[in-house]
């Protein structure tokens, strides 16, 4: 069993850094595995609670180098929900890699615990006959102080349904609950870790050094 960890961490940021200096990263510190996995980006912003940023992954397995080194970019870079992270926010960043583990299918779209199952539901959308389909990671519902219910709602307006919620329609959803490993990592941590591992803290290209 894998957990997702610290050098995982690393690898994001490396890679992120790496690709803003037209860089090879170094390469990761961490066993080569397949699982499914998420990379999540948040900016802390005048110290207040860290706001999401970016955050895509892959609920098929993946080989863990290539897909932290690609899904680092990809939530960094092109989650359609925000603009591309720039250089000059790195130094208030933090990134957390996931890597989801127990897929079950659910009875019901009630049939998971809040704080410890993520969700992938698909249903069919009455308004268009489309099947639509979104997930949300296991911490999300916990954060937002959601219900189960708010929480599904959410998801289904997430996965671009825009009609009214019906109960029958909820209970039409076909439910997969997961359950995940995180690591949680700040600029500031991961420009210790270079420093001691390396000898030298991480430099951008055109970014003055931050004050960590």
């Amino acid at each position: 069993m894998v957990s997702a960890n610290r050098e995982m961490a690393v690898y994001c940021f490396d890679t992120l850094v790496a690709h803003y200096n037209s860089e090879e990263a170094p390469p990761p510190a961490f066993d080569e595995g397949q699982h499914p996995l998420f990379v999540t980006w948040k900016k802390v912003v005048n110290g207040g609670e860290p706001r999401l940023r970016g955050c895509i992954g892959t609920l098929e397995a993946r080989h863990l180098i290539n897909g932290f080194r690609d899904y680092a970019l990809t939530s960094a870079l092109k989650d359609r929900r925000f603009p591309p992270i720039q250089p000059k926010e790195l130094s208030s960043l933090e990134c957390t890699v996931s890597i989801l583990t127990d897929y079950e299918t659910a009875n019901n779209y009630l049939d998971w615990e809040i704080g410890k199952h993520g969700l992938i539901i698909e249903f069919i959308d009455p308004n268009s006959n489309m099947r639509r389909s979104a997930t949300y990671l296991p911490e999300v519902a916990a954060h937002e102080g959601w219900t189960k219910v708010e929480a599904i709602d959410s998801l289904m307006h997430k996965a671009g349904y825009t009609g009214h919620i019906t109960e029958s329609l909820r209970k039409s959803i076909q439910l997969t609950r997961y359950q995940s490993t995180l690591f949680t990592m700040t600029y500031s941590d991961y420009v210790s870790y270079v420093k001691a591992t390396r000898g030298a803290a991480p430099s951008i290209n055109g970014v003055k050094p931050s004050n960590h």
